[in-house]
C-alpha cells in the first residue's frame, strides 16, 4: 500500500482576492496586480480594487486558523520583493495556531548559513517543532540583485550546495568547520541545539539544481505540470539522489479550483479570465519571458499554444490542468480544476507518477480551502490517498 499523501495550504502574504492576484517570481512591481497600489479595473463584473485584500496580520491568521481547522498539514509562506518577510510573519502567526507546521521560504544568498542555522533553531523552540524549510536559490538576476546578489545561476547553485552542507553540518556536527568556495566556518554550532530537525524542501528544473536537490532534500518540489511531464522529473531527481545512497520525497506546488460539478468549476475559471487586464497579461507574459529560470520557462512553455486568451478551456493544457494562473502570476502558474471527483483523479495520477506532497492554493485563500478540503479531501480519503482528519487543535489558553 501507498504511503498517504500530506497536504499544505499557502499564505498570500502579497495579498489575496477573488479575482487572481499577480505578483511572484519574475513579475515587476509596475505589472502586478495584486499590490495595493498597482490595482486596476478588469474585465468582469466588479474591479480587482473592490476584491482586494491587503496581506493584514489579521487576515493571514485567518488563513492559517482556516487551514489548520481543515486539515491541512503545513502552509508554504513565499519569499520576494513584493510579499511580507517570511519568517517575520510566520512567528506572528505561531500563537494564533496549535498544530499548523509553517514552511518558510528563503534565498540562502542573502544570509549567512550558521544564522539561519541559528534562526532556524530558535523557530523550533518557540513554535514547538513546527518549522519547514523552503530553501529558494533564485531564478530572477532583477530580484536577486535587489538583494546584493549579482552571482550568475550555476554559481548561485553551488553556493546554496555549501549553504546546506553548513547549516546541516551546525545542526549535527557542531563544532562545525568549513572552508568553502562560498562560506568559512569555524567551531559553528547552535545554542541548546535543535530537534526536531526541520525538513527542507527544494525546488530547481535546472541540470544545476539536481545535484543540489539530490544531497541536500527532504522534499522536492515541482510546479504544476502535466503528469507525464512530472513523471520524468520525479524520475530525473530519484536516480541522483541513488547515487548520493538517499532516498527523498516529492511535492507538487499548484492551486486549485474544484467546484461539485466540472461545468461549475469551468465557468468560475472563465470569471478569473474575465476578470484580468488584458495589458496586465501582456506585461507579465514580456517579464516572464525573460525569466532565466528553467522553471518558469517550462511553465511559459505549457501556455504557447494559446492566442487571444479569451477563453478558459484554451488555457487546459492537459486534461484538468488550468495555465490560467500564470497569466500574470510568475512561479506556480497552474491550477487543477474540475468537479472534486475530477480534481481527486487528477490527485491520485500525481500520486502514482511519485507526488507524495501537495502545496496547494487558490483565489482567495479561505474559502477556496474550504471547497477543497469539504469537496476533495473526502474523494482522497475514500480512496486511500489521505489519513483521517488530524485530532482538533486544542483551545488556546
Amino acid at each position: 500500500m501507498t504511503a498517504p499523501l500530506t497536504l499544505h495550504w499557502f499564505l498570500p502574504t502579497s495579498g489575496d482576492s477573488r479575482g487572481l492576484v499577480g505578483a511572484g517570481q519574475g513579475v515587476p512591481k509596475d505589472v502586478t496586480s495584486g499590490l495595493a497600489e498597482t490595482l486596476g479595473p478588469g474585465r468582469g463584473e466588479g474591479s480587482v480594487r473592490e476584491l482586494f485584500r491587503p496581506p493584514t496580520i489579521d487576515y493571514l491568521a485567518e488563513v492559517a486558523r482556516t487551514a489548520e481547522r481543515l486539515g491541512f498539514t503545513g502552509v508554504l509562506t513565499p519569499t520576494g520583493t513584493f510579499c511580507e518577510d517570511a519568517w517575520l510573519t510566520t512567528a506572528a502567526l505561531v500563537r494564533e495556531t496549535t498544530r499548523l507546521r509553517f514552511l518558510v521560504a528563503f534565498r540562502p544568498g542573502v544570509v549567512n548559513p550558521v544564522l539561519a542555522a541559528q534562526m532556524a533553531a530558535t523557530y523550533q523552540r518557540i513554535s514547538d517543532g513546527r518549522l519547514m524549510l523552503n530553501v529558494v536559490t533564485g531564478g530572477e538576476p532583477v530580484e536577486q540583485a535587489r538583494f546584493g546578489d549579482t552571482a550568475p545561476k550555476d554559481e548561485r547553485y553551488a553556493r546554496t550546495d555549501e549553504f546546506l552542507e553548513v547549516v546541516r553540518g551546525t545542526w549535527g556536527q557542531a563544532p562545525f568547520d568549513f572552508d568553502g568556495t562560498h562560506y568559512r566556518a569555524e567551531g559553528a554550532l547552535v545554542s541548546g541545539g535543535i530537534d526536531p530537525l526541520p525538513p527542507i524542501y527544494f525546488g530547481g528544473s535546472s541540470a544545476a539544481a539536481g545535484p543540489v536537490a539530490a544531497r541536500h532534500a527532504d522534499v522536492y518540489l515541482t510546479w504544476g505540470e502535466p503528469p507525464e511531464q512530472v513523471a520524468e522529473k520525479v524520475a530525473w531527481i530519484r536516480g541522483l539522489a541513488a547515487e548520493q545512497g538517499r532516498t527523498l520525497r516529492f511535492g507538487l506546488r499548484v492551486h486549485t479550483l474544484s467546484r461539485d460539478t466540472s461545468e461549475e468549476a469551468w465557468r468560475h475559471a472563465q470569471w478569473l479570465l474575465d476578470g484580468v487586464d488584458p495589458a496586465t497579461v501582456e506585461a507579465a507574459q514580456a517579464a516572464q519571458a525573460r525569466s532565466e529560470s528553467t522553471g518558469q520557462q517550462r511553465m511559459n512553455a505549457l501556455r504557447r499554444a494559446g492566442t487571444a486568451y479569451s477563453s478558459a478551456r484554451e488555457l487546459e493544457v492537459s486534461p484538468g490542468l488550468w495555465s490560467g494562473v500564470g497569466l500574470v502570476r510568475g512561479g506556480a502558474g497552474t491550477s487543477l480544476v474540475g468537479s472534486h471527483e475530477e480534481v481527486a483523479d487528477l490527485i491520485e495520477a500525481y500520486h502514482r507518477v511519485g507526488i507524495d506532497e501537495l502545496v496547494l492554493s487558490g483565489y482567495p485563500h479561505v474559502e477556496e480551502a474550504s471547497w477543497f478540503a469539504e469537496g476533495v479531501m473526502p474523494h482522497l480519503r475514500r480512496r486511500g490517498l489521505l489519513d483521517d482528519l488530524p485530532e482538533p487543535a486544542r483551545a488556546s489558553a
